[in-house]
């Protein structure tokens, strides 16, 4: 990719998040596929007119102005502006007969993006949906590359991502922040995406690392929005970005050149970043401010000690405690799972055994690769036979790479299936 191409590429993943939410918020979110429309043409017209002149010295206004034109020109033109907009405008707006101009002023622009937030997460559309649409109208990414996220294909998101919009549509979604009694509930969904779209990315099955850390961070910057906003700025929020600057801090150290991955144990904690640590406890002390105890706090926590490089005595002792809290917060088979290799570490191998055989998560290739760990202490044949089973639940090449790796080291020849 040349310089003229990475500085596009750049600047779309920043402007047309600003771009589409701006014209969405003076237009209205019945507008918003118009809105990404004019917002690509903007960029075609930028990719043919920098090819011959080169790039401006400020390319974001060149593109705000350039928007603003096409904006205005395609409402006169399709008269979308007298027949639907117009009569939605005040009086005096009516008597100009002129639409109003797009505000791409900073502050502008971060409410619009904020209140877009908001709209993406209202809980009438799925999850999965909503992380489509955030991925592709707060964070800018192309069609490819949501599709790759999901292990999925352009027309799947395609289809996922126009009924999500027509949802928006037919409910008449508002682009603006909900009523201050509303806001701390409204926020929890948000909240709640922001992590999925996190752990889509830290735990992601895709083998692209550059999209995969995209995600990542992409999920911080919501965060980081959010807690920039008085009414978000709540003990829920900074624990959120507490928890994802912790995970992403040892981002780096968990990847290798091949598709495998480190597991921690085998991490080298000189790679972990210290500057995303410190912003972890920074924002860890933050969400200590009042009496609110999330799952957010509690696996804040947890990755705190994961981050600890000194190896101290207390260590799985106060991540099995914490784990103890956060199943009666928030119970998940996954926390279930986690919280028994905590047991693991703190307390031995007999005891984690007698605590996995209890969860019996058949479906889970993560339960069996840990009673195959566990059964490395006491019965080679049984952590083989544990092996082989997360082997045929695993859904990915990577994943299946490491337990082929774990049943090699047990020295014992495979049946041929592996």
């Amino acid at each position: 990719m040349d310089q003229h191409q990475a500085a596009l590429k750049y600047l779309f993943k920043q402007e047309f998040t600003k771009m589409v939410a701006v014209i969405s918020k003076l237009y209205g979110l019945q507008h918003i596929e118009i809105a990404e429309d004019i917002v690509t043409d903007t960029f075609l017209v930028a990719t043919e007119t920098w090819a011959h002149k080169g790039i401006p010295l400020n390319p974001a206004a060149w593109l705000y102005t350039v928007a603003k034109q096409k904006t205005l020109q395609h409402f006169r033109r399709n008269k979308i502006y007298t027949e639907k907009v117009m009569p939605q405008l005040s009086r005096q707006q009516q008597e100009y007969e002129e639409p109003a101009e797009l505000d791409f002023t900073y502050q502008n622009i971060k409410d619009s993006q904020l209140q877009m937030l908001f709209a993406v997460c209202t809980p009438l559309i799925a999850s999965e949906a909503q992380i489509g649409l955030a991925l592709r109208i707060l964070c800018g990414f192309g069609i490819d590359e949501i599709a790759e996220a999901f292990l999925s294909n352009k027309e799947t998101i395609n289809k996922r991502l126009f009924r999500a919009k027509e949802k928006l549509r037919t409910e008449n979604v508002q682009l603006e922040f909900p009523p201050e009694s509303e806001i701390d509930n409204r926020l929890d969904s948000v909240l709640h995406i922001i992590y999925l779209l996190f752990s889509e990315g830290y735990y992601s099955k895709t083998n692209n690392q550059t999209l995969q850390k995209d995600l990542c961070l992409e999920a911080l910057r919501l965060g980081i929005m959010l807690s920039e906003y008085s009414k978000t700025n709540l003990p829920k929020t900074n624990a959120l970005l507490a928890l994802m600057c912790f995970h992403a801090s040892r981002f780096d150290a968990r990847k290798t050149n091949s598709p495998n991955f480190i597991l921690y144990d085998e991490q080298n904690p000189d790679l972990w970043d210290a500057i995303l640590i410190n912003q972890g406890w920074h924002f860890l002390n933050l969400s200590a401010q009042g009496a609110e105890i999330s799952s957010y706090h509690l696996e804040a926590r947890i990755a705190a000690w994961h981050c600890m490089k000194e190896s101290k005595p207390e260590k799985w002792e106060e991540i099995l405690q914490l784990y103890n809290k956060l199943l009666l917060v928030n119970y998940s088979p996954a926390v279930a799972l986690n919280r028994t290799f905590a047991l693991y570490k703190a307390n031995g191998w007999q005891q984690a055994i007698i605590e996995a055989e209890k969860l019996k998560l058949e479906n889970n290739h993560f339960y069996f690769l840990l009673l195959g760990e566990l059964y490395t202490h006491t019965d080679r044949q049984q952590a083989v036979a544990n092996f082989e089973r997360a082997y045929a639940l695993a859904k990915t090449q990577t994943e299946k790479q490491l337990i082929r790796d774990k049943i090699k080291s047990l020295d014992k020849p495979s049946d041929g299936n592996i």
